[in-house]
């Protein structure tokens, strides 16, 4: 206890220099904390948004399906397993069939996805009660980045053509009841949502589908006749590459904020050791051990980690809850580009893991960058030290 006051002492004492250390760590503890909060806010709503508009609780592919490649579209679509019907009966699947089609908004021509979905179904968040509409049109929904770059707006009208699964070409109008606003750009970039019976009509695939979505509470993960069930986990993966791609590459400035202010302490403790030679070994003839007074030094450099921690927490939990409250708002270009869902704000998570896991981290950094020029003093002679000498 003698030591760590003699040391709080003495840091204090150092007046101005000791602060600006401090500022400069709270500025690597606040930034670290706060890049990764919205890196995990980002990830949680990236989840949840994609699990609600796009993954429900799973989902039971085609054998023939690969949504990464669009040549097998012709081939991915059949009739339900018996197992799966009776899911889709109970309100715990909902099938959709995909197919290609070509669109002719303001008379241009443009590739697009038909996605058939059951205007009755309740497990995604696609609002597809609004294909009930009677007309002699094909209602469809598109989102609102799909809607932008074809220039559709609701009530348009426009030509679909399709084949059908003899090859036959067809053609009809469909028009906009609904411009959905997703986050989640892979249900809205490219991709017309249509009433599924009137598509199946369209390519004469009755009863078919190409994949069903599972409820989050249905608990239905055995298909057949090779309809394999796609876990969230699964089908969640390329959000989870991207959160680590990212994470990986904000290592470089923490890298660099942390090398700053450990080099400012690093030079700082060796300043002090060479000033204060004469202090050392009055010390040490006074009946201190090396081993004393080598944490002595070691725990006023530590202590640089203690006060930026409480000055960091002076100005960033203010700070950090704004954001948490207030959320960081992004420019739509960014994250209509992004290629996966991200909202136009997000909200920072900062977990209690977070927090102690960066503490204890920058802690034990600073501790230790404390303790390498300290060890010099272990081989000091005390008449070295009396004369000013350090060797």
């Amino acid at each position: 206890m003698t030591t760590l006051k003699l040391a709080l002492r003495n840091l204090l004492g150092a007046g101005l220099r000791t602060w600006l250390n401090v500022v400069v760590l709270s500025l690597s503890f606040v930034v670290i904390i706060w890049y990764q909060g919205v890196l995990q806010g980002w990830n949680k709503q990236a989840r949840r948004d994609t699990i609600a508009w796009e993954v429900g609780g799973g989902q039971f592919w085609h054998p023939a399906y690969d949504p990464y490649d669009p040549f097998t579209l012709e081939q991915a679509h059949g009739p339900l397993p018996a197992p799966l019907r009776e899911g889709v009966e109970r309100g715990e699947l909902t099938p959709i069939l995909v197919a290609q089609v070509s669109i002719y908004p303001s008379g241009r021509m443009q590739s697009a996805l038909a996605k058939g979905i059951d205007p009755g179904q309740r497990i995604l968040k696609i609002p597809s009660a609004v294909l009930l509409y009677e007309g002699p049109e094909i209602p469809a929904i598109v989102g609102r980045r799909m809607a932008q770059s074809c220039h559709l707006s609701v009530g348009d009208v426009f030509t679909v053509r399709w084949r059908d699964r003899h090859g036959t070409f067809d053609a009809q109008e469909a028009k906009i009841v609904q411009i959905m606003k997703t986050d989640v750009g892979t249900v809205d970039n490219g991709q017309l949502w249509i009433p599924l019976e009137h598509l199946r009509r369209m390519l004469d695939m009755p009863e078919e589908a190409t994949l069903v979505v599972a409820s989050p509470t249905s608990g239905v993960t055995e298909g057949a006749l090779g309809w394999e069930f796609k876990s969230q986990e699964f089908l969640l993966q390329d959000i989870e590459a991207m959160i680590r791609a990212k994470s990986g590459g904000t290592a470089i400035l923490y890298f660099v904020l942390m090398a700053l202010a450990l080099l400012a302490i690093f030079d700082t403790q060796v300043l002090s050791i060479w000033r204060r030679r004469k202090e050392i070994g009055t010390l040490i003839a006074l009946g201190m051990t090396r081993g004393q007074v080598v944490a002595l030094f070691t725990s006023e450099g530590a202590m640089h980690g203690v006060l930026a921690a409480v000055v960091a927490a002076a100005y960033g939990i203010p700070l950090l809850l704004y954001f948490a409250v207030k959320g960081l708002s992004l420019p739509r270009e960014v994250s209509d580009s992004m290629g996966m869902a991200i909202a136009e704000r997000i909200f920072p998570a900062y977990s209690a893991g977070l927090v102690v896991g960066t503490t204890v981290l920058v802690l034990l950094a600073v501790t230790i960058v404390s303790f390498l020029p300290a060890r010099k003093i272990a081989k000091l002679r005390p008449t070295d030290a009396l004369r000013g000498r350090t060797s």
